[in-house]
This record gives C-alpha cells, sequence and structure tokens, in this order.
C-alpha cells in the first residue's frame, strides 16, 4: 500500500503519542509487558527492563507521584494489589513493584486450611490474569513480612505455589516476598519452601547498618531488594523510664538516610538490585512524624532532600531548615522530662536555614500513643490537647496538661518553601 505523506505524519504522530519514558529516560510502549528479568554476569545481578539495565529511583509511595518524580523517582512499590495505581504511574513514567496482600498468621490467617488458602489463591490469579501485561508493571511481590511473629513456615509453601503459577502464566515479571529484617531461619525456609522466587525482598531499618553482615549469616548470595528502609525504628530507639520510644529529629533523620544508604545500598549494587526508601507520604505510627517523609499537611521534610541528593547528585535549589537543638524545661528528650501538672515551663527549639528564609513555628501538644502494633498496622492518631503558633519565636512557655500522665511536645519549623524541620520531647506530667 502507498502511503502519502500525511499519513506518514499521522504514523509519526502516533507513534509519538502512544511511547512514554521511563524515569532513566527509556521509552516504553503503552500497549504490552515490558519484559523485566535479572541477568547474572559473574558474581553480579543486574535488574533489566526492555533489554536495558535499570537503575531505579524507588520509594514506598502514599503521597504526591508528581512531587516524586519532580525529585527524581521512577519506581514505587505498594502493600496491597492495586490496578489504579498501575495506570497513574504509566502516565508518569514510573514503574510499579506490584505487592500482593497475602494474610499474615498474625491476622488470624491458618495456612492448613485449605479453603482460606485457596480462596487467597484464587484472588491472586484474577489480578494477575488482568494486569499481568500493563507496561508499568515491573515485578510481583507475594506478601509483605509473613514472616513476622509467625509460626507456620508452610505459608512460604504457599508463596512457592502462587510463584510457580505466575511463572507459568507471566514469563515477563519476577516474584520476590519481602521479610522484616534479616534472620537466617527466615531466610532458610524460604531456600528450602518457596525456591521458585527470583529474589528476596528485605525491609531494615536500623538493621540496615548491619544489613551485610546479617545477609552473610544468612547464606544469602543471590540478588535482594531492599524494599523498605529509613528511620532508625520505633522498637530500635531507646526509650524514657515511663517507656516512651525517643525519636530523631528530622535532621538527625536525613544524616540517618544518607549514612544508612552509603553504608549499606549504594555500595552492594552487584547484588543489591534495587531499593524503595520508606515512606514518600505521611503515617501515623508510634508518631504523626516517625516515618513519613512529608508533613501530614504535605510540607517536605529534609529526608526529601537528601532522596534528592542520592537520585540527582546535587541538592535541590532550596533547602530544608535543619534543627540541631529542642529543649523543654532545659532538658533534651533523652533527659526523662517530668512536669508538675498545670505548671509552665519554657520550651525552646535551635534551628537554621540554608538559604536565610524567614522560619514559623508551630507547638502541639499530645498525648503519647498507647499503641501496640506491630509491622505498620493502622494505628489511632493521639490526641491533641494544644496548638501555639508563632510567627518567628523558637522559644515560648507551655501550660503542663492538668492530668497525670505521658505526653509528647512537638515543635514544626517552616521555611515558607513548603519544607519543615521537626522535632519532639516526651514527657511525664506529675500530680
Amino acid at each position: 500500500m502507498r502511503v502519502g505523506n500525511y499519513s506518514l505524519i499521522i504514523i509519526a504522530l502516533f507513534l509519538i503519542i502512544s511511547c512514554n519514558q521511563n524515569g532513566d529516560g527509556q521509552e516504553i510502549i503503552n500497549d504490552g509487558p515490558i519484559k523485566v528479568e535479572i541477568r547474572k554476569d559473574g558474581k553480579a545481578y543486574q535488574l533489566y527492563r526492555g533489554g536495558q539495565p535499570y537503575l531505579f529511583n524507588g520509594a514506598g509511595l502514599s503521597g504526591d507521584i508528581k512531587k516524586f518524580v519532580e525529585h527524581g523517582g521512577n519506581s514505587i512499590r505498594t502493600w496491597a494489589e492495586n490496578s489504579e495505581i498501575l495506570d497513574i504511574a504509566h502516565e508518569h513514567g514510573v514503574t510499579v513493584f506490584m505487592c500482593f496482600y497475602i494474610q499474615p498468621e498474625r491476622h488470624d490467617m491458618d495456612y492448613s486450611d485449605k479453603e482460606q488458602v485457596n480462596k487467597q489463591f484464587e484472588r491472586v490469579k484474577k489480578f494477575v490474569l488482568a494486569n499481568k501485561d500493563h507496561p508499568a508493571l515491573l515485578a510481583w511481590c507475594i506478601g509483605n513480612e509473613l514472616n513476622l511473629n509467625y509460626t507456620d513456615p508452610s505459608v512460604y509453601d504457599e508463596v512457592n505455589r502462587i510463584s510457580k503459577w505466575i511463572h507459568e502464566v507471566d514469563p515477563n515479571h519476577p516474584t520476590t516476598t519481602t521479610i522484616s529484617s534479616v534472620n537466617p531461619e527466615v531466610v532458610k525456609d524460604i531456600k528450602e519452601r518457596a525456591p521458585s522466587l527470583d529474589f528476596l525482598s528485605v525491609q531494615v531499618y536500623g538493621d540496615l547498618f548491619v544489613l551485610q553482615d546479617l545477609l552473610d549469616k544468612s547464606n544469602w548470595t543471590k540478588p535482594y531488594m531492599v524494599t523498605e528502609w529509613g528511620a532508625i525504628g520505633h522498637w530500635e530507639m531507646k526509650s524514657t523510664a515511663w517507656g516512651a520510644p525517643l525519636e530523631q529529629n528530622s535532621t538527625e533523620k536525613a544524616a540517618t538516610y544518607l549514612k544508612g544508604y552509603n553504608k549499606s545500598i549504594g555500595p552492594f549494587g552487584d547484588q543489591c538490585i534495587g531499593n524503595y526508601v520508606f515512606l514518600w507520604g505521611q503515617k501515623q505510627e508510634r508518631t504523626p512524624t516517625w516515618y513519613g517523609l512529608f508533613l501530614k499537611e504535605g510540607e517536605e521534610t529534609e529526608v526529601i532532600d537528601v532522596m534528592h541528593y542520592i537520585w540527582n547528585d546535587e541538592w535541590p535549589q532550596n533547602r530544608t531548615p535543619r534543627l540541631s537543638a529542642m529543649y523543654l524545661n532545659g532538658k533534651k528528650a533523652d533527659e526523662n522530662v517530668y512536669l508538675n501538672a498545670g505548671g509552665e515551663y519554657t520550651a525552646s527549639v535551635a534551628t537554621e536555614d540554608y538559604d536565610e528564609d524567614p522560619l514559623s513555628f508551630k507547638w502541639v501538644i499530645m498525648k503519647e500513643s498507647t499503641e501496640t502494633k506491630e509491622g505498620g498496622d493502622k494505628e489511632e492518631v493521639p490526641e491533641k490537647l494544644g496548638v501555639i503558633e508563632s510567627a518567628d519565636q523558637s522559644s515560648i512557655v507551655i501550660a503542663a496538661p492538668e492530668e497525670e500522665g505521658a505526653y509528647r511536645l512537638f515543635v514544626y519549623v517552616y521555611d515558607g518553601n513548603n519544607h519543615a524541620a521537626h522535632a519532639n520531647i516526651p514527657f511525664y506530667v506529675n500530680q
């Protein structure tokens, strides 16, 4: 068939429109799957997508995908199946590490109950068949931290059954499962019971700094991803005399993220084929600020600066305020701050801004969380007792609550450019 000039123009426009780019600038076609595979060269492993090495900048996303891309991110992960996120990600040139919600033992799952297990399997099958050819899909993750408080290792028999079936119907995407930290016994269970998995996914916080030791002790020599890493966990930090965990301030966290990445992720690209920082968003987990890289209202914390630097090899143009110290009644958080009911006390914060932006302050008193949940399960936000906003004062006087008990004082420092520093001090009120 003869094709005229106008027809050639139309075809060219169609090809341009039907293509997109991932975060590495690699062209991807809108229709049909893009093959993802792990290749081995000597002792080194490399993830390939569409026949090209795939070096991605990943995060667990619960926030703004547009900001994520603007900072250099190009791959996100989920904790449960979600078909809509595939389309949203594809529109932004982002890939998706798709995790199924595989019910853990701690959520009342009995892996000896065939009816329960088969019902779950059918749900997974339905989702895979409907989404396996989506171009944004990067990998299948069969369950999140199924080892947390488990007693029945047969859960990994089911992980293996799902993985084998996925390989039969989808030759284009690898499979994995995530584990909480790295325990030799858990790794042994996975090696023996789930050999169909293509790589292991580990989730570490304070343990990030000893990750290579843990992998060596577990004799794991195959590829792996770090699918959650970030702030030192609340279970890993020191606590006050009354049991309140001590949280790092936003500047200390930024230093922790950068140090952890440079020590245990960046140098090990021959075996670590990817990573997802936690959490590109905000959530309540012991405090409203512990794990999120954003505040609830959307302000970026200093960890965003660090991730921008890691992903782009340069700092963002406007930086987040730095916070060096916070005091309540002349004491820091690790000095067991006791106050008398109804008494007045001075609170202060030492901060600076790289760009000399004018700073404003907000102080919030909340009851201490009484949650004991694990594994990121949903928590209730503690009661907020008072808010003090100050246009330009880094020192204020607060009145201690009248009721005896455990509380926490938060300070937020804003630069007017959608950035904020934060810190908190747990305190106990005596009658």
